[in-house]
């Protein structure tokens, strides 16, 4: 009975047809940017500002594309891209950072791991060149997600991070936007307030998903006021099972709303598309609530979404089925 059973699995196994062999294909990967949203119009930008702003979201999205590119992770592809953003002065974020009601620079950013829900973030810090560096290695090394202030410092000194001397963030653009918001001029503390928050979110060949955020807050802020950029579910979020989002805008409503995360349960739990969810949660939770901004984000299978509703909002995107495009307004 044995040898008649061994001959008849040998028959099926001869007649039935062969696996399809996927090994030459290759898998998708994926990167979105954004350098914030808000009151951006032709009008307002020069069009040698609008080169500007092109040349480093390009560089910064290139960057990124070329990790993943050659084998790299999501979490070193947006590490790339966030840090060229927070190097360019244009940017609200590491050396570009707004100035808080003291003339201070208050530097914020997080990181998450879509694989393993890990992540790291940093609130506060006046002299990390590149916060998001920071931020990944309070993932990584800490048992921690969010230091902030003099702790974070001593973290970084202990861990090697040269530190900066705060006027390395010093912008005479950044230091007339204190100057005009402390004059009063409300609607100009608004415009510049909610702008230039940078971030990342990417899909690499394994298949993992990470998001990135960093900014320098907002415009003559007071009392250590910090964002939804540092914290998780609120200005950034990541999940294998659903999505990776980055957001940026009027960071009080993004905390209240929980933003980034509603977007990764609407894609996990309603299942919804990454396009859907996104509109759902800018469109409708984040206006009901009064806010502005916008968000990338990236889902499993490489499909990239960016929503907002502010004027503009700079922003890039590259896939490896031949997207790659710049945009502002």
């Amino acid at each position: 009975m044995q040898r008649l059973k061994a001959l008849l699995l040998s028959a099926i196994l001869a007649v039935a047809p062969a696996a399809a062999d996927t090994s030459g294909v290759t898998p998708m990967i994926s990167i979105a940017i954004h350098g914030g949203a808000g009151v951006i119009t032709r009008s307002s930008m020069s069009p040698e500002d609008e080169a500007a702003y092109r040349a480093d979201l390009a560089r910064a999205l290139d960057a990124g594309y070329e990790v993943l590119q050659s084998g790299g992770s999501s979490l070193d592809a947006v590490t790339a891209a966030v840090r060229i953003l927070e190097d360019s002065p244009l940017f609200n974020a590491g050396r570009g950072a707004v100035f808080n009601h003291e003339g201070v620079n208050e530097l914020d950013a997080s990181i998450m791991d879509g694989r393993t829900l890990r992540a790291g973030a940093v609130a506060g810090v006046r002299h990390i060149r590149n916060p998001i560096d920071l931020a990944r290695l309070v993932m990584e090394r800490s048992p921690h997600v969010l230091l902030s202030g003099e702790g974070a410092e001593e973290f970084a000194l202990e861990h090697g991070v040269e530190l900066v001397p705060r006027n390395y963030f010093h912008t005479e653009r950044r230091w007339q936007q204190l100057e005009q918001a402390r004059s009063g001029d409300k609607y100009s503390a608004a415009e510049i307030g909610y702008f230039g928050t940078v971030g990342a979110v990417a899909l690499d060949r394994e298949g993992n998903l990470a998001a990135a955020t960093s900014t320098g807050g907002m415009t003559n802020k007071r009392w250590g006021r910090v964002g939804d950029s540092p914290i998780i579910g609120a200005g950034n979020y990541a999940d294998n099972n659903s999505c990776a989002v980055s957001a940026t805008g009027s960071g009080e409503h993004f905390i209240r709303t929980v933003l980034a995360h509603e977007i990764s349960a609407l894609v996990k739990y309603r299942g919804l598309g990454l396009e859907d969810a996104s509109r759902q949660a800018v469109h409708g939770t984040l206006q009901a609530v009064g806010g502005e901004g916008g968000v990338i984000a990236i889902d499993r299978a490489g499909n990239i979404a960016i929503q907002f509703n502010s004027e503009g909002m700079f922003r890039g995107a590259r896939d490896s089925k031949g997207r790659r495009e710049i945009a502002i307004y």
